[in-house]
């Protein structure tokens, strides 16, 4: 079994951060686009704050439930998508929203014709509001044809840096974390615990946008201090078991690696288990994100460190959005949740108060 998922590896010695630089250069970065258009960086200061905020419920009146269509890659250790829509749900129920949603979840990655299926399936029922994400060449192309031929609202969730090329036809919303933000965020972490001259691998999802915007900025981040040294870098298949792969193949190649950085929570609990098996808990590992499976790993001694999204801001940040639009209401473009750093030397005091912001909705 462990050979065959070795052979669907994708290795990468080097990340080719050229290239990379040149598929994220298509893309607004999140501040960036809103210190461009001021009046989007004032709509989505407000949502911030509804966000922040306790729900006030709709009063324009529905003479229908909206429909709402949603894809997400949900089938995955990392519990954001399901916390996802669960706060989403919980928000527009609170909000006095009448709905109908119809909800499909797939496997990063690997189920390619199943999300096909579903996304066409979904539009044609001609939802008010579709959710999807867009990580792939194949998603942009599906979101390109809906954006072109469709009225129905698009919200790409778990992206926030809006595509240049769609200039003024853009979906109705971008909602997610910040990639590029929490990366950074990682970058300064290893930078202030590591010694100098170390060196390290990187454990990548699936080749994709989601990949380049928390690795390659990682990396380039990293590459500013002259004191680390990218030993090597992996594409996996975003699940535990080829990253498990990637990370004894990087202990095999590089026995004298530091810290492994990974790409997302899959990825980083294969890593973890790796580590464990070969004796080699003296490398450095953080998760990507915060969930209930990465705080329970640091609980007990696995990750490292992580970086936190308050999770369940994008739900809400989604039913407040439509909230607005059914009002007749401007709706930013583009939003971004909070990010909290964690690691082993916080209290089970402080995690238990960041878990009571993040899951506000979705543990209730």
């Amino acid at each position: 079994m462990k050979k065959q998922i070795t052979t669907l590896l994708v290795t990468v010695v080097l990340s080719p951060l050229a290239q990379s630089a040149q598929n994220l250069s298509g893309y607004w970065e999140y501040n960036e686009f809103l210190n461009a258009h001021p009046a989007q960086q004032k709509l989505t200061k407000a949502l911030v704050d509804s966000v922040e905020s306790a729900p006030v419920p709709l009063v324009a009146e529905q003479t229908k439930p909206i429909q709402i269509s949603v894809v997400y890659p949900g089938q995955q250790i990392s519990d954001y998508w399901v916390r996802n829509i669960k706060a989403f749900e919980k928000r527009l129920d609170k909000l006095g929203i009448q709905y109908e949603i119809n909800q499909v979840f797939t496997r990063p990655s690997l189920d390619i014709r199943q999300q096909s299926l579903s996304l066409m399936e979904a539009v044609k029922n001609a939802p008010d509001y579709l959710v999807f994400t867009l990580d792939t060449t194949r998603h942009r192309k599906f979101i390109e044809h809906v954006l072109n031929s469709s009225e129905t609202k698009l919200i790409l969730q778990n992206i926030t840096t809006p595509v240049r090329a769609w200039n003024n036809n853009q979906p109705f919303m971008y909602v997610g974390f910040d990639h590029a933000t929490g990366s950074r965020m990682l970058a300064d972490y290893f930078d202030e615990r590591v010694e100098e001259k170390g060196s390290y691998s990187v454990l990548y999802r699936s080749q994709g946008y989601v990949s380049d915007a928390r690795g390659d900025t990682f990396i380039e981040k990293m590459s500013h201090q002259d004191n680390y040294k990218l030993a090597s870098s992996y594409y996996t298949q975003a699940n535990k078991g080829s990253s498990y792969s990637a990370t004894l193949n990087i202990l095999e190649r590089n026995p004298e690696i530091e810290f492994i950085y990974a790409c997302s929570t899959d990825v980083a609990l294969g890593a973890i288990e790796a580590l464990k098996e070969s004796n080699r808990e003296d490398v450095l590992i953080n998760g990507w994100g915060g969930g209930s499976a990465e705080l329970e790993s640091i609980k007990e001694g696995g990750l490292d460190v992580t970086v936190m999204r308050m999770n369940d801001d994008t739900g809400i940040a989604m039913a407040d959005a439509i909230k607005w639009d059914i009002e007749g209401k401007p709706v930013p473009t583009t939003y971004s949740g909070d990010f909290e750093l964690v690691t082993q030397d916080d209290t089970p005091e402080r995690i238990e108060l960041l878990k009571q912001r993040a899951f506000r909705y979705s543990d209730n």
